[in-house]
């Protein structure tokens, strides 16, 4: 493992130990960044034994330093003492739920819960977050600042809440915790298609709170989804790190023991009432890695399924994906149609849904116009390579047929 690696993987769980420490974001954040860069400089050859023990030790010490310099040190005497005092050489698990929970905090508004908890526990940078939500990275640095500056002002505790302020918070929570997974299973931009730390830590967290809340079945829902996505994970890039579609991985290569505990996971949550959002995604997700091929999948089911999510929970993502099941359970002329009916700006997979189906369609004209839209809007390298080959081997049959 290099320094940028061990960055990807524990940057947010060594952020929630300092700021557990300082009670301080911005703080926290900075001399977290400074222990990276020390060991940027200090690590040349290769990592230490304990390299995130190593980093927790040197942002907690830079902390010291810095409170010790700030006009009001003399208020801050206990935490001093508090942080310079012996502690745990590595970021406890708990300490990334405290974390969510404190950005999942009701006195903030939705947009910025997400957007503080992918820049601290995922570690995205204030662009990649701006991309994410297709506004300009001024806004975005404004809407993190502020985040940050009302749970400093507001004094919110950096903890789990009681049971009985946990229903207001679980909805914002469990948004939080899937939104970390998707990260990690597509990346929005970068090199990567997946991020394998943010998967495992986003299901770790899924475990957590379904352990909180063994009476509320979204978060079992939220798990199982999980376990069922990321049980494919392994089979969505080849040995080159291309995209591989559902319909063209190996089947056998999907993780059974993951299938098993997700897909156990799946009935008790849809048991009862009006089932939630992650209940009947899991659904959808357990009817794939039950077909035993692509050709074999019970699309009238999952379209079905969509169907009341659509209903119940409606999205224009939702709309896109339903439209996608109807294609393929009662033809690609079905699709397109509902397709035209989306509003989804700046969404590179609308584009590249569309041609995907004209494609099969055999109207590759037609196809070729909606690749360069869905280039044009897709940040991430791998997602870009696919539809580049996609689009060359559509002018390949092109020329074919005009010689």
């Amino acid at each position: 493992m290099n320094l940028e690696e061990l960055y990807r993987r524990e940057y947010g769980h060594i952020l929630a130990t300092i700021i557990r420490a300082v009670r301080d974001f911005t703080l926290a954040e900075d001399v977290v960044q400074d222990a990276f860069a020390a060991a940027h400089t200090r690590w040349i050859d290769e990592l230490p034994a304990n390299p995130v023990g190593w980093l927790v030790t040197t942002a907690r010490n830079k902390a010291v330093d810095q409170l010790r310099r700030r006009t009001l040190a003399e208020s801050k005497h206990e935490e001093m003492i508090a942080i310079s005092g012996p502690g745990e050489g590595a970021p406890q698990p708990l300490d990334s739920l405290r974390l969510i929970f404190t950005c999942c905090h009701p006195a903030l508004a939705a947009e910025a819960q997400v957007a503080l908890t992918l820049h601290t526990i995922c570690g995205l940078s204030t662009e990649e977050i701006a991309r994410a939500f297709l506004v300009p990275a001024s806004t975005m640095s404004q809407r993190l600042f502020r985040a940050k500056s009302k749970i400093q002002l507001a004094r919110i505790p950096f903890e789990v809440p009681d049971e009985e302020a946990l229903p207001e918070r679980v909805e914002s929570v469990l948004s939080v915790i899937y939104l970390v997974f998707n990260e990690g299973y597509a990346a929005s931009a970068g090199p990567d298609l997946l991020r394998a730390d943010l998967c495992e830590e986003a299901i770790r967290l899924g475990r957590e709170v379904a352990s909180l809340l063994p009476a509320e079945p979204e978060a079992k829902a939220l798990l199982a989804l999980m376990l069922l996505n990321d049980a494919r994970r392994g089979t969505r890039i080849n040995a080159d790190g291309a995209l591989v579609l559902l319909e063209d991985q190996d089947r056998a290569q999907w993780d059974t023991t993951r299938i098993a505990e997700g897909a156990a996971l799946v009935e008790p949550a849809l048991r009862g009432g009006r089932p939630g959002r992650y209940a009947l995604q899991a659904a959808i997700a357990a009817l794939h890695v039950h077909a035993p091929s692509s050709k074999a999948t019970d699309w009238p089911q999952i379209a079905a399924l969509y169907d009341l999510l659509a209903r119940l929970h409606p999205s224009p993502v939702v709309d896109l994906n339903r439209a996608v099941a109807i294609a393929m359970a009662e033809g690609p002329e079905k699709g397109l149609a509902l397709m035209e009916k989306i509003d989804l700006p700046g969404y590179h997979l609308l584009p590249a849904a569309r041609a995907e189906l004209l494609r099969r369609l055999g109207r590759l004209t037609d196809a070729k116009k909606q690749y360069p839209e869905a280039l044009a809007l897709v940040q991430n390298n791998a997602a870009k390579q696919f539809l580049e080959q996609r689009l060359t081997e559509l002018e390949c049959a092109d020329s074919s047929e005009a010689s």
